[in-house]
């Protein structure tokens, strides 16, 4: 398996690991926070989704297309997040379309050879733009941690907690 076939599957069993998340979630756990100020898991999950449009914004415009709604814009006049006002058990939609959109920027920029645009002097990916995909995992990652705890402060069991670590299963097949 090639760097880039491993670096492929890994993003996919990211994907199915946030799926599994989500189909895990009562309508409920969406409103749980820490009570005090942070983030719900609806907040968390939408910024997750969210991450992929952001970025492929800046890196590869033309990428974006499927993943935003041309008939609404925001306040710079730009066009908004496809699932902006969706309801929270739409979201697995968003994290679909999201990853194929970052798969095929990814894929284009490598078939051409080319780093990614870096309109804001990031040094957005510059030696390879397959970082944008690691970049997701870990950033995805990072999140569902806090999710599990918010999970677990907000009253579920330890067989809930441990129903949902089935998830690693997705990375050991």
């Amino acid at each position: 398996m090639t760097e880039l076939t491993l670096l492929h599957d890994s993003f996919r069993r990211n994907g199915r690991v946030n799926d599994f998340l989500l189909k895990a979630l009562t309508d409920a756990d969406f409103a749980l926070s820490d009570g005090q100020g942070g983030w719900t898991i609806e907040q968390h999950l939408r910024h997750m989704a969210r991450f992929r449009v952001g970025w492929l914004w800046n890196l590869s415009r033309a990428h974006t297309e499927p993943l935003l709604d041309p008939t609404r814009k925001d306040a710079d006049g730009d066009p908004m997040w496809r699932w902006q006002d969706s309801p929270p058990n739409g979201l697995a939609t968003a994290f679909a379309a999201g990853d194929e959109a970052a798969m095929k920027a990814v894929q284009a920029a490598l078939d051409e050879n080319r780093a990614f645009d870096d309109p804001y002097s990031e040094g957005a990916y510059q030696s390879n733009p397959a970082h944008f995909l690691q970049h997701t995992i870990v950033h995805d990652s990072h999140h569902r941690g806090q999710i599990m705890a918010l999970l677990r402060a907000g009253g579920h069991t330890a067989p809930d907690m441990d129903a949902l670590d089935e998830h690693w299963a997705i990375w050991r097949a």
